[in-house]
């Protein structure tokens, strides 16, 4: 029977399939609209089951936070390539996951999986979205947050839709909610630019400020012998790494030595109290730099480097005579720690050639 051109676009409506194969799945079916449908999910999901061998390492990260800030998910959604990533289908597909995500409280990748949407499994739909898309699609990881008694959700995410952040914030009452807003998206945009892996450096796990500091020494070392060869001034080596590593007994000698190095030089007692605190100040600067490399509260803040993030929330705090506490975030980066295969176009293509 003749296949209307009605009946196709009516098909590829419901289905997302191409021009082609919804006539073809209709000349099958003898205009049979069920059955065309079926077929089309059949070849769908063997299509998807190629196409999932695919490595997804593009694509975007989603953000749905509440307007009350009582909730939020935070959700990265992979694609084979940039391409699709900007295409408005994938992008509303982005949209209802996280929204999903949101609406069902589903905290891991598991739970979404085995969830239902639209009436069907998860995966089952992931499947068709991907035999109609193109392209491999992955849900890699997720975040869902649900503000306690005075915690509140924040959330940001970067430009480029490829960085994102959902952060949970503590306050002591619901005015200093009303005046932390503003400062906890500041600190979210602060994670999104820095990647710090933890909160404070109380947080180390055991043995890694001494792995870190190991590595830095080397650095510094190699650093300052091309500096020597190149008349440059020469870094200081650190004896510490972390604030966790100096105890009051370091601070009080260290105060003392530099007391009397500058005695030595010939300062009047009088002014060192001017001085030392200076010297001090850059001592511990000098001997927390695993700190400030990778706790959020010991980073100098990105909007305002001349404090910390730990000073300006108290800053912040000061003025509603409250306190503002980062319980804990997730900071998700499209693609991290996916290994890309790299793909050489002109071989893959001499390759096909030859089989011809």
């Amino acid at each position: 029977m003749a296949i209307s051109a009605k009946q196709v676009k009516e098909l590829r409506d419901l289905t997302g399939a191409g021009m082609m194969d919804a006539k073809n799945a209709l000349v099958e079916t003898d205009g049979d609209m069920d059955k065309a449908i079926e077929i089309l999910r059949e070849k769908g999901a063997a299509s998807a089951v190629k196409k999932q061998s695919k490595v997804a390492a593009e694509g975007l990260i989603k953000l749905h936070v509440a307007e009350d800030n009582s909730k939020g998910a935070l959700v990265e959604i992979n694609s084979q390539t940039d391409f699709v990533a900007k295409n408005e289908v994938f992008i509303a597909l982005t949209d209802k996951i996280v929204k999903h995500v949101y609406d069902n409280d589903i905290t891991t990748v598991e739970e979404l999986n085995a969830s239902e949407i639209d009436g069907q499994n998860f995966e089952d739909f992931l499947k068709e979205q991907i035999a109609s898309i193109g392209e491999n699609i992955v849900v890699r990881r997720l975040a869902l947050f649900e503000a306690g008694e005075n915690d509140f959700i924040m959330g940001y995410v970067h430009f480029n839709k490829t960085n994102g952040v959902l952060l949970r914030v503590k306050v002591d009452s619901e005015a200093t909610k009303e005046k932390a807003i503003d400062i906890a998206h500041k600190v979210a945009m602060h994670i999104s630019a820095l990647g710090p892996e933890y909160i404070t450096y109380n947080e180390f796990p055991e043995g890694f400020v001494e792995a870190e500091l190991s590595g830095l020494i080397g650095h510094l070392k190699v650093e300052n012998e091309d500096n020597e060869i190149l008349g440059k001034p020469l870094k200081t080596i650190p004896e510490y790494g972390s604030r966790s590593q100096i105890t009051d007994e370091v601070l009080k000698a260290k105060e003392e030595e530099i007391k009397q190095e500058l005695l030595a030089e010939g300062k009047p007692e009088k002014i060192l109290d001017k001085i030392i605190p200076g010297k001090m100040a850059r001592f511990l600067e000098d001997n927390t730099q695993i700190d400030s490399q990778f706790a959020l509260y010991s980073q100098g803040f990105v909007l305002d480097p001349e404090k910390t993030v730990e000073e300006a929330l108290k800053e912040e705090a000061a003025k509603v005579n409250g306190e503002i506490e980062v319980v804990e975030y997730k900071r998700f980066v499209v693609g991290e720690g996916i290994e890309k295969k790299e793909e050489d176009f002109a071989a893959e293509v001499a390759q096909q050639m030859a089989g011809k």
